[in-house]
């Protein structure tokens, strides 16, 4: 064997990983540098907090800029279809089609009551989520479940509510995302956490009763995918929701 030669493919392989491993470690650095590079709009002080207790944002998630004038949203919970009733579809359609509103509508618009009155929100184990809208806005509690196996979508699930006009109501201007962000990572987010959304909606309390108010609210995420974190966009107030419950 020639062992000088053996040594020379050695020491040039160890090059080559060294290499790798530095070319793999400045991916790493450019990624959690372009995941954080929206950070900069936030407050000294929070970025200070975020850097004691290494939060970090996803890639890339950007902090919405927008405060609109919105008002609270008074509604009624109605029960065409009885709340958080499941219904099997007599014949199951392709899944796809939840990512074309247009087929969408084509193969379930016929069953599912104001179908077109909501917007996707997420993909879960089971089942696509979708928020009732107003606006352009979700509410975030009032849902469509639409249930899938095989490819298939097989059942749904539907909140259906009915909007009432609140005399009462004025239009306000909303906190904005990134005062929303510093109460959340000062006093609510644990050390590492990582954000992936920050989205502006209305949030309020589960159907207690028929009539409901409810406010514009920030809606974070994080990466774990454990907990709401619910900001009121108004008051400032924090409520957090497990994502099981």
């Amino acid at each position: 064997m020639d062992w000088g030669r053996a040594k020379s493919v050695l020491i040039f392989a160890f090059l080559m990983l060294n290499v790798i491993l530095g070319y793999q470690l400045w991916l790493n650095i450019q990624e959690r540098q372009s995941a954080n590079a929206d950070a900069g709009s936030l407050p000294p002080d929070t970025l200070a907090i975020m850097q004691q207790k290494n939060i970090s944002f996803a890639a890339n998630i950007r902090i919405p800029s927008e405060t609109p004038k919105l008002r609270d949203l008074t509604f009624r919970v109605t029960n065409k279809l009885g709340i958080g009733e499941r219904h099997e579809l007599e014949e199951p359609v392709e899944s796809k089609i939840v990512f074309n509103k247009k087929e969408l509508q084509e193969d379930l618009g016929s069953i599912i009551p104001e179908l077109n009155l909501y917007g996707f929100d997420s993909d879960k184990d089971i089942e696509f989520v979708f928020n009732r809208m107003v606006d352009g806005r979700p509410m975030f509690d009032v849902k469509l479940e639409l249930f899938y196996s095989n490819q298939k979508i097989t059942a749904y699930r539907q909140d259906v509510i009915e909007l009432v006009a609140g005399e009462d109501s004025r239009e306000q201007v909303v906190l904005p995302a990134t005062k929303a962000l510093g109460s959340l990572i000062e006093n609510h987010l644990h050390n590492g956490a990582v954000i992936r959304e920050i989205k502006l909606g209305y949030h309020g309390q589960p159907f207690d009763s028929e009539t409901q108010f409810w406010s514009p609210s920030w809606r974070v995420l994080l990466e774990d995918n454990s907990v709401y974190y619910y900001v009121d966009a108004v008051s400032a107030e924090v409520e957090t929701v497990s994502q099981s419950g």
